[in-house]
């Protein structure tokens, strides 16, 4: 039997919003146990009309790659960024067309959020065609390098997880 026959029509989000609520209530008590599972069952069943058809991963364990690679990105952008920041140099910030292979909104509003929560970059726009994001970077020397780099450490990973 599916998740979604058993209520569940976005399984993941009733588990996030159950784990979300016990954290914020004030400790893990019956009356928390229950509203979290409430929470956990209508919203998803309201909301269920808005959401797209949920893609399925092809390969679920490189997310635990992926996340990785992001997390040890985010550190190490974090420091390179204070030490632009307190140095005397001038960044050479650039506006930055990225080719996307992602076609699926999820892949690509997942590669959008990654690029934002690295420090020193940020998406700026996705073309109306799907087949551009705008990136804009703090200190970028060679361009081609930047495309390059987010090619291979995020696309390609969720190339693999959703194509």
């Amino acid at each position: 039997m599916t998740a979604e026959r058993l209520g569940f029509p976005q399984p993941w989000l009733s588990v996030a919003l159950f784990i979300v609520w016990q954290f914020l209530a004030d400790g893990v008590t019956g009356a928390s146990v229950v509203m979290g599972l409430i929470l956990a069952i209508v919203i998803p069943l309201i909301t269920r009309q808005f959401w797209p058809d949920s893609p399925h991963m092809k390969k679920p364990w490189v997310l635990a790659r992926y996340l990785v690679v992001v997390l040890y990105d985010i550190v190490v952008a974090s420091v390179t960024v204070t030490i632009l920041i307190l140095s005397p140099r001038q960044p050479r910030s650039a506006f930055v067309s990225y080719p996307l292979k992602l076609e699926h909104p999820l892949g690509i509003t997942i590669l959008a959020s990654t690029i934002s929560l690295t420090p020193g970059t940020v998406s700026a726009d996705v073309s109306d065609d799907g087949t551009l994001l705008l990136i804009h970077a703090l200190d970028v020397d060679d361009d081609a390098e930047l495309i390059r780099s987010i090619h291979q450490r995020y696309e390609k990973p969720l190339l693999e997880m959703f194509q």
